[in-house]
């Protein structure tokens, strides 16, 4: 398990540890929240300790933070240390733009304390599946859903708040920093195969090896949010929602338009108008009379 905070100062040198040559962090298979498998001596429910502890809690808090704040779920593929590091570094300039802006001098209100940054969580698996398995706000059909053909390294993003302008701007930031791969045609698909079972220009000789590009994957598979696991699509119909306050003022309007169009029928019957409609009424009352049978 590893995680990186999005306000965290960033090397400036290069450090002097050697790193892998891809960010691999989390076993390759898939979230799982079905029951664990009863092994001969192991008793129920399981209780981890030590390193696989911690990680258990810290994915618990993460699970309890989505009462108020979404997390999002994403799964990445082929990213090195520096490519996720500029991930990250893209992530916290776009939430940058959403803080709220000073006060401005000599104003006697209180400073908010400053919003938190989002947390980008990079995860193992087997401990999330079992934080999410124990996770009572959470249905564990919701999960298998969203983890449908799903396999591969995952990871988590925190949003501090849900702000459907900020989780736009993410999600627009999340294409922008790692484009969707193109799919190859099936001539890329040939030459391809052609090249990887081609003998060897010179037999004998020892191979040079040819550092290959790498394009990392990512794409957003589901978000939690108050209990309730949503599916890419529905991501997508939050993030167009207007802001908090702009719902708050078209509820006021909804529920003060009744109120305000009786008031103005009222208003246009007033005088001229209502002698008017109740002259109407008793001539239509009058010819109703005379059309009756005796």
């Amino acid at each position: 398990m590893s995680f990186l905070r999005l306000n965290a100062p960033l090397p400036t040198t290069t450090p002097s540890i050697t790193l892998p040559p891809r960010f691999t962090s989390c076993r390759r298979y898939a979230l799982s929240v079905a029951p664990p498998r009863v092994v001969k001596g192991q008793t129920l429910p399981r209780h981890f300790t030590g390193k696989k502890a911690f990680q258990y809690n810290w994915y618990m808090r993460i699970l309890d933070s989505s009462a108020t704040s979404p997390l999002i779920f994403l799964h990445h593929n082929d990213f090195t240390a520096q490519r996720l590091i500029k991930l990250h570094r893209d992530i916290s300039a776009t939430s940058s733009r959403f803080k709220p802006k000073p006060l401005p001098p000599g104003d006697g209100r209180a400073p908010d304390a400053p919003a938190p940054e989002p947390l980008l969580t990079v995860i193992r698996s087997s401990i999330f599946g079992a934080a999410l398995r124990d996770f009572p706000a959470v249905h564990n059909a919701q999960v298998a859903r969203m983890m449908a053909d799903v396999s591969g390294a995952l990871a988590v993003l925190s949003l501090p708040v849900l702000d459907p302008p900020q989780l736009k701007a993410i999600l627009r930031t999340f294409d922008r920093s790692v484009p969707p791969r193109k799919p190859r045609t099936e001539e890329e698909l040939k030459k391809a195969l052609e090249e990887k079972n081609a003998d060897p220009a010179n037999p004998g000789r020892r191979i040079k090896k040819v550092r290959q590009v790498v394009e990392p994957e990512l794409r957003v598979i589901g978000a939690l949010l108050d209990g309730q696991i949503l599916l890419p699509g529905r991501v997508k119909e939050v993030a167009d929602l207007p802001t908090l306050q702009t719902l708050r003022e078209q509820l006021v309007g909804l529920l003060s338009s009744p109120a305000t169009q009786l008031a103005m029928t009222l208003s246009a019957a007033s005088g001229g108008r209502l002698v008017r409609t109740l002259e109407g009424l008793q001539k239509g009352l009058e010819e109703t009379a005379g059309d009756a049978p005796p």
